[in-house]
């Protein structure tokens, strides 16, 4: 088969099922609850994302039932594990905050949880990908595509969908399942990925898209 033929040219082709893997990306206390990282650091309303925590528990539960894999990614940023000048910056900015500490309640999942035998992939940089066994994992599965779902959309959803181009992999991003207490550069990023990452599309639409392969 030539590339071309290997091209996945619509929504429908490139989040079919039987390539697709669900990524759900940091949605951890610290990053979505009240009295977490985000909220003590910056003070926003966290109520959004009891929303996108539901959006992605309807969505996964559909994966499940599709036979999508659910892949989570879970933040770990303790000090000594992240970057130098990731904590440089954080220094810089008078924050000495761990966020997402091992064995935390910050770092526990927030309103979702992993179903038995999921797999929970951990890392230390915004990029899902960097220094992980995610691109291991997903070409283990098969996978082609995947739908990036979590928190930030500015961030690490944004990080990660980016180097899921890089590695390979068509990428799916439903805008009602993603989140940031940033809204302008949560909309500025989902307009980037859409221009040249990912389809920004929403869940009814990913849902759909798995019902029609199955029939």
């Amino acid at each position: 088969m030539d590339t071309a033929d290997r091209l996945l040219t619509t929504l429908d082709s490139r989040a079919d099922p039987r390539h697709t893997a669900l990524l759900v990306i940091d949605m951890q206390n610290d990053f979505c609850a009240e009295g977490g990282y985000i909220h003590r650091i910056f003070k926003p309303d966290m109520t959004p994302n009891i929303a996108v925590a539901d959006n992605i528990a309807a969505l996964a539960a559909a994966a499940r039932s599709h036979g999508v894999p659910v892949i989570w990614i879970a933040a770990c940023y303790d000090p000594d594990k992240v970057a130098e000048p990731h904590l440089a910056r954080q220094r810089a900015a008078g924050i000495d905050d761990v966020c997402c500490a091992s064995g935390s309640w910050g770092a526990d999942f927030f309103r979702v949880a992993p179903a038995a035998g999921e797999t929970v992939v951990t890392k230390h940089r915004y990029d899902a990908f960097f220094g992980t066994g995610l691109d291991a994992l997903l070409k283990t599965r098969g996978v082609r595509s995947v739908v990036a779902t979590g928190v930030a959309t500015n961030i690490c959803v944004d990080a990660t969908v980016r180097s899921a181009l890089f590695h390979g992999y068509y990428a799916v991003v439903p805008a009602d399942c993603v989140g940031s207490h940033l809204a302008d550069a949560h909309e500025a990023s989902l307009k980037c990925l859409g221009g040249l990452f990912a389809d920004v599309t929403d869940a009814a639409t990913v849902k759909a898209a798995w019902s029609g392969a199955r029939g």
